[in-house]
């Protein structure tokens, strides 16, 4: 008598051990974010500004943890993105409508809804480019991240936590304006520099090593300056990377261009 086939397929421990780790630091992160609305709502927006920090460390951690193991899975890649937008869209408007956009009135709880929704399309187009086969554009995030855009539309509140003192701001006029450009540029097509893909020579290894100790040491001691400037900085960066980026694209279409002049004068 044939035997039935067992169609369960056992996983090793090992394997079951490589694709937790990463999955646990993506829940570690919804948790931050979460609690960062919590620190919102006691009125504690510089705990809540760690938070979102906190979440946008981890969140760049995990997939690289996960390639690195060999850990990644698609369960991994859909908590991904429900915890960015949780993290990077849901707290950053509930900490800024508790901060100021609660005075716009319902003005100000438009502005979050359409931030929120930018988020969530710009994570759902994310999730279906990435599944495209690899090429030079890998080197660029089409629009703005969603953990920058987090950051980005929390800049007029790091400013105020800071003791710039020079820096006289209109939050009423400044914070909607933050939320409508950066939900903008989530859901643009523009351009940005992707990190996850960079290659460094090895002689520049131990000046990269420096500036990112150098980095974190400032942050360690002026954390808001350091987030503030470092935003100012990557919107600053924005036209360098459009820039870059129609110049690798006009040398991709001359090289397909004699590829296919080539191809002609073989046949």
């Amino acid at each position: 008598m044939e035997q039935p086939k067992n169609n369960l397929k056992i996983i090793s421990d090992k394997k079951n051990a490589r694709v937790i780790l990463p999955n646990m630091l993506t829940l570690i992160g919804v948790c931050i974010g979460l609690t960062s609305i919590r620190f919102a709502l006691d009125g504690k927006f510089e705990f809540a500004i760690i938070a979102i920090i906190f979440a946008a460390l981890i969140d760049g951690l995990d997939g690289r943890i996960a390639r690195l193991i060999k850990g990644t899975s698609k369960v991994g890649k859909e908590l991904d993105s429900l915890t960015d937008m949780i993290s990077f869209g849901v707290a950053p408007a509930f900490i800024m409508y508790f901060w100021k956009l609660n005075t716009l009135g319902r003005f100000g709880w438009l502005v979050c809804l359409i931030y929120v929704i930018c988020v969530a399309l710009r994570l759902a187009r994310f999730n279906v480019n990435s599944d495209q086969d690899p090429s030079w554009r890998d080197n660029f995030f089409e629009g703005v991240p969603s953990p920058a855009g987090g950051i980005l539309v929390l800049t007029p509140l790091i400013i105020s936590v800071t003791d710039f003192n020079f820096i006289n701001l209109n939050y009423n006029i400044v914070v909607p304006t933050f939320f409508i450009i950066t939900s903008l540029l989530l859901i643009s097509k523009f351009p940005s520099y992707s990190l996850k893909k960079i290659v460094i020579q090895r002689k520049a290894t131990i000046f990269l090593l420096f500036g990112i100790v150098l980095f974190f040491g400032l942050l360690l001691i002026y954390p808001f300056k350091v987030i503030a400037i470092s935003s100012i900085l990557y919107l600053l960066m924005l036209p360098i990377s459009f820039i870059h980026f129609q110049k690798l694209k006009k040398q991709n279409i001359d090289q397909n261009n004699s590829d296919d002049d080539d191809l002609e004068d073989i046949l």
